[in-house]
């Protein structure tokens, strides 16, 4: 006779809903987004190794942070579902290696939503000081900028900024957030910002990085210089960059030659990610945020 029990003991007899899912082992290729179990950390995989306490996997998160973690069973997450990571074979099947890689990475750093369709454009806006400012955040941004339903504008110059933010007439649910070229304290840019933070009841941001140009928000090694050149004073920056570089006197050629090594997030400089990430976040939260 069977004991009451059984139904329980007997993986037979389990009910579906109360037997122990096997937990996919999913190959660590590179590029594919997980996120760490017991600290949160997400990021998408550099490379994995062979070590003495047993395999490991590196993450980089969106800002280049690297944390290297176990492959350890149950470990990471993947689309919300636990996984365990294994090391990738040494040449998979192209069909095996599209569906283990998972979600991609959009050039931000955010995870790619395939197929997913602009959002009717917000009420809100961003504001860059110029063209190349627009150019550059377009292609590091610009998959979450549709996604987020935000558009960007360019002003032509942060002189008329305070007359853009009047005509703009910034409320709750439209914000404005701006970018600025050159923000340190003491400049002209950063008094105008203060005049437009004392004005703009908490509907505008104006954040800025330290950089004379948005030129200079790339990172020398992306462009394959040693460092940019020091340009004297009274010199225009950029025809001075274009001569120490030994490039010709062709801003328009010289910023596409720029624009051109620059394929991600990973191409910028801290100091202007943060701040772009920080306008998106402004210009799209919640009214009663």
């Amino acid at each position: 006779m069977r004991s009451r029990h059984d139904r329980y003991d007997n993986p037979d007899l389990t009910p579906p809903w109360k037997r122990k899912q096997p937990v996919p082992e999913v190959a660590a290729e590179p590029d594919l987004v997980v996120e760490e179990v017991t600290t949160g950390f997400c990021g998408a995989v550099v490379r994995c190794e062979k070590t003495a306490e047993g395999p490991t996997v590196t993450l980089e998160d969106r800002f280049g942070k690297h944390r290297v973690f176990p492959m350890a069973p149950r470990g990471f997450l993947l689309e919300g579902r636990t996984v365990t990571l294994v090391r990738p074979r040494a040449a998979p099947a192209a069909a095996a290696a599209a569906a283990a890689r998972g979600p991609r990475l959009t050039a931000s750093g955010s995870i790619a939503v395939p197929g997913a369709r602009a959002r009717v454009a917000r009420a809100g806006r961003l504001y860059v000081e110029g063209r190349h400012d627009a150019e550059l955040v377009e292609k590091v941004w610009g998959d979450d900028l549709r996604i987020e339903g935000v558009v960007v504008e360019y002003l032509e110059g942060v002189d008329d900024l305070p007359a853009v933010v009047e005509a703009f007439a910034p409320a709750p649910d439209a914000r404005l957030g701006v970018l600025v070229d050159h923000l340190v304290p003491g400049s002209k840019e950063s008094r105008i910002a203060a005049e437009v933070d004392a004005r703009s009841g908490g509907n505008v941001l104006v954040v800025g990085h330290p950089y004379i140009d948005i030129w200079e928000a790339v990172k020398p090694a992306s462009v394959g210089i040693g460092a940019w050149p020091k340009v004297p004073r009274g010199t225009d920056w950029k025809l001075g960059v274009c001569a120490g570089l030994g490039w010709e006197p062709n801003t328009g050629a010289a910023w596409q030659r720029i624009l051109g090594t620059v394929r991600s997030y990973k191409d910028l400089e801290p100091a202007l990610l943060g701040r772009v990430e920080e306008l998106i976040d402004f210009v799209t939260a919640p009214e009663d945020a």
